[in-house]
């Protein structure tokens, strides 16, 4: 009965700073909630085409008509296993965590498991500058 469809739209930079690169994005529930999100992850590569990505977020979650996580903030924790294909853009399957680590009256947690498809921005400013 706590179910609900996840959309998420990310920007993760290229950049890095030490080990970690930073990503921020927002999330949306078929119920209603939201979570606005701003963290770190690292790329592992096995090989030349499949990528390992653990990251970690902590964000503001607004319940909506979903799920009460206990506490306006909340922490998500990530696995992601993807496909990288020529042009950079992956395909993957994630695995998420969020609570608030207790800092709420209660911390019952929830998981997504997602499908994903990535696509490096160049590739879309770049089919842009190709229609002019």
């Amino acid at each position: 009965k706590d179910e609900a469809g996840e959309f998420r739209l990310e920007y993760r930079s290229d950049k890095k700073f030490l080990l970690f690169k930073p990503f921020g994005g927002v999330m949306a529930t078929s119920d209603g909630a939201s979570y606005y999100y701003a963290g770190v992850l690292i790329d592992v590569y096995l090989g030349r085409r499949i990528v390992a990505t653990p990251s970690f977020a902590p964000g503001y979650y607004a319940r909506g008509g979903g799920y009460n996580l206990g506490h306006a903030i909340e922490f998500r924790s990530q696995f992601e296993l993807a496909y990288r294909f020529d042009d950079r853009s992956r395909l993957g399957v994630s695995f998420g965590h969020m609570s608030n680590a207790g800092i709420g009256d209660k911390n019952p947690g929830t998981e997504s498991l997602m499908l994903n498809y990535s696509i490096p921005l160049a590739s879309i400013t770049g089919l842009f500058a190709k229609d002019r």
